[in-house]
């Protein structure tokens, strides 16, 4: 007998083999398709899951002031944003929105505490406090977050102001994010008398009001704010002028003066450490030039302190 295959045969099995890989290639393509797809699910849930717990964290300011905004003692205005110094019936309100961390901040400080002190002192104004973070996002760090959250703390206690002042005397150079430091912030709280407690050490170390000042840099931001210092009287801007005058030191008596005509000073006794701004500590560095770019309007009458142009706007 021949060991040949007949050709009939031959193509018989062939065909048979044909269809089993036909048949193997089917199945493997249908378990391909049942792994990527239960795949995509996965990766499907998984979106859904992210995206649930995105939305869950928008507005709690993310990372360490994620939770409610914790407002200092004192705190007043909308969503109690408003750090007040002085009589509260004062016919008019300075507001000042500032970041400690803002060069030309200290330089308005520095040119005009004397003068906002001795008006709010005479009755004549009540100064209301705004702080941002707007340095943080123009230079990257957490100072002026720090920085503001530890003056919150000195509010809790009624030590704002002068805590206030004392930072704005010893502010680092911009790029110099000294004030991220708690311990720097403390070793500040040491000048003024009777700040430096485990309370005030508690509260700066553990960021209890940090939500609050991320909630108050986002009003600045969607306030329409050029800049720190934002400076107003009365809801009108006077920093750096008024119209076509520049401030100085004896415009902001004149425009003060101006407004409160015909109206008695106040009277009333603003809370614990809700006094005017005190005088900076003695042997406090100098504020640091202005920032890059910050224009230097004309110089103002003999003797009258000149203004300088707010720092770089928010998210600029």
């Amino acid at each position: 007998m021949s060991d040949k295959i007949p050709e009939g045969n031959r193509s018989a099995r062939e065909r048979l083999a044909q269809q089993r890989e036909r048949e193997k290639g089917r199945e493997k393509r249908r378990r391909t398709l049942i792994v990527a797809s239960a795949v995509v699910g996965v990766l499907g849930l998984a979106a859904v899951v992210g995206l649930i717990a995105a939305n869950a964290g928008k507005g709690d300011g993310g990372d360490s002031a994620s939770g409610p905004a914790v407002a200092p003692s004192g705190a007043i205005g909308e969503a109690a944003l408003t750090l007040p110094v002085g009589a509260a019936d004062a016919p008019s309100t300075l507001t000042i929105w500032e970041d400690f961390r803002c060069p030309v901040c200290a330089q308005f400080e520095t040119a005009f505490r004397d003068t906002i002190t001795e008006l709010a002192e005479d009755g004549q104004i009540r100064v209301e406090y705004h702080l941002a973070t707007i340095i943080d996002g123009n230079l990257g760090g957490t100072g002026s977050l720090r920085a503001a959250n530890a003056a919150a703390c000195a509010q809790d206690v009624g030590k704002f102001a002068p805590y206030h002042d004392v930072l704005f005397s010893n502010q680092p150079p911009e790029p110099d994010d000294a004030f991220a430091e708690n311990s720097r912030l403390i070793e500040l709280a040491g000048k003024v008398e009777g700040l430096d407690t485990p309370g005030f050490r508690s509260c700066v170390e553990d960021g209890d009001h940090d939500s609050w000042v991320k909630k108050s840099d986002t009003a600045f931001r969607e306030g329409g704010f050029q800049g720190t210092p934002t400076v107003l009287l009365n809801g009108e801007s006077v920093f750096p002028s008024k119209g076509e005058e520049q401030i100085s030191a004896e415009n902001l008596k004149k425009w003060v003066a101006e407004a409160n005509k015909g109206k008695k000073p106040g009277t009333a006794t603003p809370a614990e450490g809700s006094t005017a701004p005190s005088a900076p500590a003695e042997g406090s560095t100098a504020p640091s030039a202005p920032a890059d770019g910050s224009g230097v309007p004309p110089a103002p009458a003999e003797g009258a302190a000149t203004p300088v142009a707010p720092s770089s706007a928010a998210g600029s």
